[in-house]
């Protein structure tokens, strides 16, 4: 899809805050965090909805490994997940410390290498 933004950061088109990658997921960190190290889990090819995503016991180990990356890097133990589609039209799932987490939220390139450095 040419005009999704989450297409082109999985291409490499767009800079992005990368966490973890592998040949079919991409997990990066949100522009807009609602804590530090709130990250964004996709897969690289264009599907719609998280439902459409063929291997979705992978895609879900995928967000399971960087929640315990964050719990590991954030020092906390309640890490929230939501799955979104709505505001990108790429399937895509949240993953991020709970708010109360102390730390700067917008030092993406801190909070980038903390849950790299975790996992």
């Amino acid at each position: 899809m040419t005009d999704c933004i989450f297409c082109k950061i999985a291409e490499g088109e767009v800079p992005a805050y990368k966490v973890y990658e592998d040949a079919e997921f991409l997990a990066f960190l949100d522009i807009n965090p609602r804590s530090p190290g709130h990250a964004l889990v996709i897969p690289k090819s264009h599907h719609r909805w998280v439902w459409d995503v063929p291997n979705a016991g992978a895609y879900f180990e995928v967000a399971k490994k960087i929640a315990l990356a964050q719990k590991k890097a954030f020092g906390t133990d309640l890490i929230l997940s939501r799955i979104h589609g709505v505001d990108v039209a790429h399937a895509h799932i949240w993953v991020y410390p709970d708010e109360a987490v102390k730390g700067d939220k917008k030092d993406l390139p801190g909070n980038a290498d903390k849950i790299q450095k975790a996992l």
